[in-house]
């Protein structure tokens, strides 16, 4: 038997081998080496990159890309939340709220990023929309900002967080919800005392689903931050092209994955605790 479960296992493990494994190895080696003169690495090796990284200057990027990551995950959560449990709990038509859901993913990431910068630019709708009616006497600042990059985050990456806060809404119980409401608590009080406590797996599979990807993102902070709100991921970006720091763009990757590991792990284990 354990022959015959290496047997299986063997193509999976040298795929793992050849495309994650291998270039994570030469990521790290690049990460101590020493940058040529004309980009690319050369011999010392040195791990002045992951000095550097700790530098006062690049730790405000770390904790900003943590920042904004969370703001934007903690929003997800707050909006999907509500979203999971009315389709859930929707009688009809659930599957096409499901795909409605989904129907931004029909559409490129960076077509719809394109479009709400279109909406937020001082000529864009909303501005026009405001100025129109007097409202406002001049364009509000609603792009190239902090909150423009939060916004395209949370509307990137907001299914993320629903579909599986969907997957563990739709099998909960609703004699639950009967009994609470028997005993004479109030629909806020059910919610929060019963439906809660039974969402959290999916609550926490939501929070890695879309904490990390916006941990790393880049294009969206590009695009909708205009240069001003750089991450972690545009750091990385700048490194290996503009720059061409190849040691300091993979050292820099090392430690973003080394913090969504602990990140993921601490996640992972507040899950077991609650199963």
């Amino acid at each position: 038997m354990k022959h015959l479960r290496a047997a299986f296992l063997a193509p999976g493990v040298a795929v793992m081998a050849i495309l994650f494994f291998a270039p994570l190895l030469i990521v790290l080696a690049y990460s101590l080496l020493t940058r040529g003169a004309y980009g690319g690495v050369v011999p010392p090796w040195t791990g002045e990159s992951y000095a550097r990284v700790f530098d006062p200057l690049y730790g405000e990027i770390l904790y900003r890309s943590v920042w904004i990551a969370g703001v934007s995950t903690a929003l997800c959560l707050a909006l999907g939340f509500p979203l999971a449990l009315y389709i859930a709990r929707a009688a009809r038509h659930k599957g096409l709220l499901l795909n409605l859901v989904m129907l931004p993913f029909w559409t490129s990431f960076l077509i719809r990023t394109y479009a709400w910068m279109f909406l937020l630019r001082d000529t864009g709708l909303i501005n026009s929309m405001l100025l129109s009616l007097h409202v406002i006497r001049e364009p509000l600042p609603l792009l190239f900002n902090t909150g423009a990059v939060i916004l395209g985050l949370v509307y990137g990456y907001l299914p993320f967080m629903v579909l599986p806060l969907y997957a563990t809404l739709e099998k909960l119980d609703p004699y639950l919800l009967d009994a609470a409401a028997d005993l004479g608590a109030a629909p806020f009080v059910t919610v929060w005392r019963v439906v809660v406590p039974l969402a959290k797996p999916g609550m926490v599979a939501g929070c890695l689903l879309v904490f990390i990807p916006c941990l790393g993102a880049y294009l969206t902070p590009d695009l909708m931050g205009g240069g001003k709100t750089v991450m972690a991921g545009n750091l990385v970006q700048n490194q290996f092209t503009t720059a061409r720091d190849w040691p300091f763009g993979a050292a820099v990757s090392l430690v973003l994955m080394v913090l969504v590991l602990v990140v993921t792990r601490a996640l992972m284990r507040r899950t077991e605790e609650l199963l």
